[in-house]
């Protein structure tokens, strides 16, 4: 499974691209608009600080206008991944990029049609919003399965399942057992797959005897 970064906070993609562990980065308005800096100067500075996809929106809601932001955001650097929602408009433009060698993301997926459109319409990516159906309490994971299946149906469709809307590390844990390809975190749960209470005490049971014997490596 391919872990993307869920920010536009430039310290953090660089803190966690250091461990080796991002394969990419998503961004959309609402993240741009915290960081409180000029959109298309943040889009290119993590272009350049990962190799991976970096998702970037367009705003617009209709076909020719979204279309002609796709191709600007996409001459910003070569793994800007065009995202477009999940509307009539957005999988036009989703097919005109795509046949013209961009990525595209298409998001805001709240169900399996909604996938298949997607895919039939060449999207290199499906984000599915896991956290916000578990919200209305439906179940995100249940919308996760669907789509695999259907997408492992037909083997023709190449399209991958990124699913964003992570809250806890039990979203990634059983997105992974469902097999889907990429999952888009937010730096704190991505940091918070790491930890367990028992690895904690086990680390400070072996410091502990390792002090008793007065020893030091270095």
């Amino acid at each position: 499974m391919k872990f993307f970064v869920d920010t536009a906070d430039t310290d953090e993609i660089r803190d966690l691209a250091a461990t080796g562990m991002v394969d990419g980065v998503t961004t959309n308005p609402s993240l741009v608009a915290k960081s409180g800096r000029d959109f298309m100067e943040v889009l290119k500075e993590i272009c350049e600080i990962v190799d991976g996809p970096v998702s970037a929106e367009v705003t617009a809601t209709d076909h020719e206008t979204m279309l002609a932001e796709g191709r600007k955001l996409a001459k910003v650097a070569s793994n800007v991944t065009v995202k477009v929602p999940l509307t009539w408009d957005g999988l036009k433009t989703c097919r005109a990029l795509s046949d013209a060698g961009t990525q595209v993301n298409v998001t805001l997926c709240f169900s399996a049609n909604q996938a298949l459109l997607a895919a039939k319409a060449g999207a290199t990516f499906i984000s599915p919003f896991v956290g916000r159906l578990d919200d209305l309490g439906l179940d995100g994971m249940e919308l996760i399965s669907e789509i695999r299946t259907i997408y492992d149906n037909y083997p023709a469709l190449s399209t991958e399942i990124l699913v964003a809307s992570i809250r806890t590390p039990i979203h990634l844990k059983q997105s992974a057992l469902i097999g889907a390809d990429v999952a888009t975190l937010p730096p704190d749960v991505l940091r918070k797959l790491a930890n367990h209470v028992l690895t904690d005490k086990g680390l400070e049971a072996f410091l502990a005897d390792w002090q008793k014997t007065g020893q030091a490596i270095l």
